[in-house]
C-alpha cells in the first residue's frame, strides 16, 4: 500500500506539537475551463515544534494520533524563520 504524502503551507502553529497545514488543489472546471483553487486544512503532528507559520512542509499520513490528527511532518522544505 502506498503511503500518502502531501506538500503544503503551515497556516497555524499555536498548538503544542500540532500545526495546521493548508493544501491547495488546483483543478480545471469541467464545463467552464477556469482554474478553481480548493484548499483543505490538515492538523499535523510536529513533535519538536520546529514548524512555524509560512513554512512549506511535506506531510505523511499516519495512524490516528488524536480525534482530528492523522498526519505527521516528514520534513521542512522551505523555512521562513531562517530566511
Amino acid at each position: 500500500m502506498a503511503v500518502k504524502e502531501r506538500v503544503g503551507l503551515v497556516v497555524s502553529d499555536k498548538m503544542d506539537k500540532t500545526v495546521v497545514v493548508a493544501i491547495e488543489n488546483r483543478s480545471s472546471h469541467p464545463k467552464y475551463g477556469k482554474i478553481v483553487v480548493r484548499t483543505k486544512r490538515y492538523k499535523v503532528h510536529d513533535e519538536n515544534n520546529d514548524c512555524h507559520v509560512g513554512d512549506r512542509v511535506r506531510i505523511q499520513e499516519t495512524r490516528p494520533l488524536s480525534r482530528t490528527k492523522r498526519w505527521t511532518v516528514i520534513d521542512i522544505l522551505n523555512n521562513k524563520a531562517q530566511a
